[in-house]
């Protein structure tokens, strides 16, 4: 079993096990669970009820976040304009040669957004790219003939989510060092977009519970 410091243990005697509390009560927590060397994340879990197994239950889609995560993503973008693209904010930009390098085990981002015309030509590298969750779609808006406009988008906050297969939906919603203010409102409404997501081939209670925690800090649940 893994050892916890004495700052995660004093931490989680603060949390009171079985208890739900208000997202007010979670922020000065998260608060107190934030004095460390680094600026922690501030994460949100949400077990769903959902068959995993059923295609017509997974939930996918995406949040714009009001204050983004506070965590500056690396965008590349396969374009026929790369010039507008980095312009946009892409930090890489391109075409065939982009793919190329790909291939070659080259990859130095965090999110692929592609024009529909090169969704094709990703073929090659789709088992380079599935399994890290960087294939470009549509529905998580990866995939838009105005690359700009999508790149502008995430580089505000917009993020992506899906359910894993144990149900459960994960996502980094800010940093400790935000304001309470404005961890509430992007905690709000990421909660809103994943409750609003509800597949309707799914029946009964749909948010099972929901987690906030901060990098290597306790869980505390929260009730909204």
């Amino acid at each position: 079993m893994a050892k916890h410091s004495k700052r995660y243990r004093a931490l989680k005697e603060k949390v009171e096990s079985g208890k739900a509390y208000s997202l007010d009560q979670a922020l000065e927590l998260l608060k107190e669970a934030g004095n460390t060397t680094f600026d922690a994340g501030v994460e949100i879990h949400v077990k769903i009820g959902i068959d995993v197994k059923q295609s017509d239950q997974q939930v996918r889609g995406t949040v714009s976040l009001p204050h983004g995560t506070g965590k500056k993503q690396r965008i590349a973008a396969l374009t026929a304009k790369p010039a507008d693209a980095k312009s946009a904010g892409a930090a890489l930009a391109g075409g065939e040669e982009l793919i190329k390098e790909i291939q070659t085990g080259k990859i130095d981002f965090d999110v692929l957004v592609a024009e529909p015309a090169f969704m094709a030509k990703l073929a090659p590298v789709a088992k380079i790219l599935g399994p890290r969750g960087l294939m470009p779609s549509p529905k998580n808006g990866t995939v838009a003939p105005d690359i700009a406009k999508a790149i502008e988008e995430l580089s505000k906050g917009k993020i992506s989510f899906k359910n894993d297969n144990t149900g459960n939906i994960h996502l980094l919603v800010g940093r400790t060092s935000f304001p309470v203010e404005k961890l509430k409102e992007n905690i709000q409404t990421t909660f809103d977009v994943i409750k609003a997501s509800k597949p309707a081939a799914s029946k009964g209670t749909f948010i099972k519970n929901t987690t906030l925690a901060t990098t290597m800090g306790p869980g505390i649940k929260v009730v909204f």
